[in-house]
């Protein structure tokens, strides 16, 4: 799921958060952006003063400063209170995190040579100073005092919990090692980092690298003429004049495949595409896969675990592999039916075109495309006049914002930005009491990574009198100079989706930072920003912004009446390619240390077939060596959560159908119950809650036409 691809950027000392209050002594100059917490309104970072000489002096005070203070809680001779431990600890660490959160967030969103080497020498130093945090005897002693006895310190619900998350955060970080462990563990973060940060970097870069250039117009035949002359603009841009360029996505499958005619060019694209990171070169990935798995199969080994995947899924939702390997293996057979199924229709298009040939996967969405416009007589492009961005945004998400939850919005040119296109909005609550700013950064750049994703700059917490300022990051094509921005459907739903993360962050009412927001389970995170997407389609919010770019005229609902009757079309292969991409990441982590293979492509491959998901025309939609979510460290065996977070969003959009849809009371239940509580409590029970019983599947599999027929 394209829309899918969120990273929620967080500091690298997210647990020791954020500023407003009082910091030690700092040996940081003054000039320097990050030596105070911003001045702008909300702490809003003061972006046209940073420059890329200050992060790295920043991020070694901020370390320095980190680590005295912990020292200080540590070796405290009072004995451990919740005030003078816990509540230390999270006021600790400001000026780390006030850079870390800038750094990590512009390194994805507007990266340049000198962030990628100052990202390449902190990933270890980085990975060295939390362990030294998590590792300290002393300090786990004192949460660990605390912990023992935490029923008899009469704190309230919130504050046992983040006693209890402490607890497990330093257990799980290796606090309960001997000594000599702890440094084998040390030495396996620091190169994880590393490699991590590795994969990364050879990811875009290959992207950049493994562009598609072709030498005459003709050849992107099936292109608008306004396309192809972009594709000729770039190519110049890169040095290659009278070339065209057509950039590579981070997923396998890419946009040009429903539209270029020419069969062999669409072969040359996808080839490209899937042998990413694979075919040696200075960005082949598949010895920093291989070094990683072992690392993380060692890593769980050393923490008592059979592999990596049990490790990290003990602290989700799922709780155990066997849990995950149901519910992929439940989706498998019917979702690959329906491929099949799928493919076969599109086959019989392609005999009827006499086209002379077996689909094969740069065949699907050209066909595919062809089958769903007989069918239902309409052509996505028909869509895409309706769907202009500043309409969609403030006519469609701000509309559904305020009409769900009372929201209103206000654009301010005031705030200094990162780049000319980025926009800055006051979000104002329905009392009219500012609630955040929120920052829309919507268009692809040659120096941003792939894929959509929500950061937040600054996390609400009332121990730190902080308010949020979130932003969503996008990869929308921009336009030439003059030219509408016109919205794919695609494009569209992850607008709304990664709105909907934004949501979660703006309406966070939490006391501690540790909780603020989006800092809920990995495979739960993706639960709110996914019911926020029924209002893409919601009669009334669609009626508000879809409107014809030129003429202002409304989608006339037929057009409309033939998007709702084909949404479940295609549902097998979008179904395919992400479990696919879902049984990858816990094959590789399922793995023991004894396990770990010597060919990348190889056990791909048999792990596929093994699964029953190994059907050609559909591949995974990431293939491993590009397989950022899993290898880059953020959802590490944890890609499954997409659909297991997909469980609570059918079931909740559900009960919002029950409950009469798009009203307030229903947006203030959701908000009370579920998007401010941010990690306060147990996120099945805080579901629970909400929804008087756990989630049910039905909901999910008739959304995806898995139901049996």
């Amino acid at each position: 799921m394209n829309r899918n691809n969120v990273i929620i950027a967080a500091s690298v000392a997210a647990v020791f958060s954020v500023a407003h209050a009082a910091e030690p002594a700092s040996l940081l100059p003054a000039s320097n952006p990050f030596a105070k917490a911003s001045t702008l309104p909300f702490g809003y970072p003061a972006f046209d003063k940073i420059k890329n000489e200050d992060y790295a002096p920043a991020f070694e005070e901020g370390m320095r400063q980190n680590a005295a203070e912990i020292e200080a809680i540590a070796n405290n001779k009072k004995p451990a209170t919740f005030d003078n431990t816990i509540v230390a600890m999270e006021k600790s660490g400001q000026l780390l995190n006030r850079v870390s959160t800038v750094f990590y967030s512009l390194s994805g969103a507007n990266t340049n040579d000198t962030f990628k080497a100052l990202e390449r020498d902190l990933s270890p130093k980085l990975a060295a100073h939390n362990d030294a945090i998590r590792l300290n005897g002393k300090l786990y002693a004192r949460i660990k005092s605390l912990y023992d006895k935490r029923d008899k310190l009469h704190l309230d619900a919130e504050s046992k919990y983040l006693l209890e998350r402490y607890h497990t955060d330093f257990v799980r970080a290796g606090a309960k090692l001997s000594d000599a462990d702890k440094q084998k563990l040390k030495a396996m973060n620091a190169e994880l980092a590393k490699l991590q940060t590795t994969f990364t970097q050879n990811v875009q870069e290959e992207a950049n690298a493994s562009a598609l250039v072709v030498d005459t117009r003709e050849e992107l035949a099936g292109m608008s003429d306004k396309a192809i002359d972009a594709a000729a603009a770039t190519a110049k841009a890169k040095g290659q004049d009278g070339k065209f360029l057509i950039p590579v996505v981070n997923t396998t499958g890419q946009a040009s495949l429903s539209v270029l005619t020419n069969r062999a060019v669409r072969e040359k694209l996808m080839a490209l595409s899937q042998a990413r990171g694979s075919h040696g070169g200075p960005y082949d990935n598949t010895q920093v896969v291989l070094a990683m798995v072992k690392l993380r199969a060692e890593k769980a080994a050393l923490m008592g675990y059979p592999n990596f995947a049990a490790y990290a899924l003990e602290d989700q939702t799922a709780h155990d592999t066997e849990a995950v390997n149901k519910i992929l293996a439940e989706l498998t057979r019917p979702a690959v039916a329906n491929a099949r199924k799928e493919g076969a229709e599109i086959q019989q298009a392609i005999d009827k075109a006499h086209g002379g040939f077996q689909l094969a996967s740069y065949d699907w969405s050209f066909y595919s495309d062809k089958v769903k416009a007989e069918r239902f007589n309409f052509d996505q492009n028909e869509l895409r006049p309706y769907f202009e961005l500043n309409n969609v945004l403030t006519n469609g998400v701000f509309f559904a914002a305020n009409k769900v939850y009372g929201l209103s919005f206000k654009e301010r040119k005031d705030l200094p930005v990162y780049d000319p296109d980025v926009r800055v909005f006051d979000v104002f609550d329905a009392d009219g009491k500012q609630l955040a700013i929120f920052i829309a950064d919507m268009y692809a750049r040659s120096n941003k990574r792939g894929g959509a994703w929500m950061n937040a700059y600054v996390s609400q917490s009332s121990l730190m009198g902080t308010h949020p300022v979130v932003a969503n990051h996008l990869n929308i094509p921009k336009p030439n100079a003059g030219e509408p921005t016109l919205l794919t459907y695609d494009e569209l739903r992850t607008m709304f989706h990664e709105f909907g993360h934004a949501l979660h962050g703006m309406f966070s009412n939490v006391k501690y930072p540790r909780f603020a927001g989006t800092r809920v389970p990995r495979d739960y995170v993706e639960f709110p920003s996914q019911v926020n997407e029924m209002w893409s389609v919601w009669p009334e919010v669609l009626a508000n912004y879809a409107k014809h770019y030129q003429t202002g005229a409304p989608m006339p609902k037929e057009l409309l009446d033939k998007v709702v009757a084909a949404k479940k079309f295609n549902e097998g292969f979008r179904t395919t390619e992400y479990l696919a991409a879902s049984i990858l990441d816990q094959k590789w982590h399922q793995l023991g240390v004894s396990q770990i293979p010597t060919d990348v492509l190889g056990f791909e491959a048999a792990a596929l077939k093994s699964a029953g998901v190994d059907y050609a025309p559909v591949p995974p939609r990431y293939r491993t060596t590009y397989f950022s979510h899993t290898f880059a460290g953020g959802y590490s065996a944890g890609y499954y959560g997409y659909v297991w977070a997909e469980k609570l969003d059918a079931d909740a959009v559900e009960w919002f159908v029950e409950n009469g849809g798009m009203q307030r009371k229903n947006g203030d239940y959701f908000r009370k119950m579920l998007l401010s509580k941010g990690g306060t409590m147990d996120a099945m029970q805080m579901y629970r809650n909400f929804r008087g019983r756990d989630a049910k599947i039905e909901p999910l599999l008739e959304r995806r036409g898995l139901t049996e027929k």
